[in-house]
């Protein structure tokens, strides 16, 4: 459903906020480590969060990553972020002209999960307690 970039873009945020709530930082190698990705691919999926200013960057000894302060980040700005609306508004077949008017073969059956997909994303706050929780173990 996701691209593997946004996997572990989602799991990045989760693991950032659960180390956030204990008052740390994380830096890209522990963070790699922990969500089980290369680290030159967790590099460039963080530098996305930070440029989509989902995450701040601190350098230096102290330094690491944090999520922006004072935002609700919702699922679906890490999903627009790392993959685009493309999941949201386009066509399941990737058909251009496809609509309610100019249905592909399967755009009414797949309409009802899209629209419960993006209540999800749309509801869901990476800083919700039950997130930081279960972590991403």
């Amino acid at each position: 459903m996701f691209s593997r970039a946004c996997e572990y873009a989602i799991k990045i945020m989760i693991y950032i906020a659960v180390n956030e709530q204990e008052g740390r930082r994380t830096g890209v190698k522990e963070i790699s480590g922990a969500i089980n990705s290369p680290e030159a691919f967790s590099a460039k999926i963080l530098q996305q969060l930070v440029k989509s200013k989902l995450l701040i960057s601190y350098k230096g000894p102290t330094g690491g990553f944090e999520l922006a302060p004072n935002e609700q980040i919702k699922l679906v700005d890490i999903v627009k972020a790392i993959d685009g609306n493309k999941l949201l508004e386009s066509c399941v077949l990737g058909l251009e002209n496809c609509s309610a008017k100019n249905p592909c073969p399967v755009h009414f059956k797949f309409i009802e999960i899209r629209d419960r997909l993006k209540e999800t994303l749309l509801s869901t706050e990476i800083r919700d307690p039950q997130l930081i929780t279960k972590g991403i173990d």
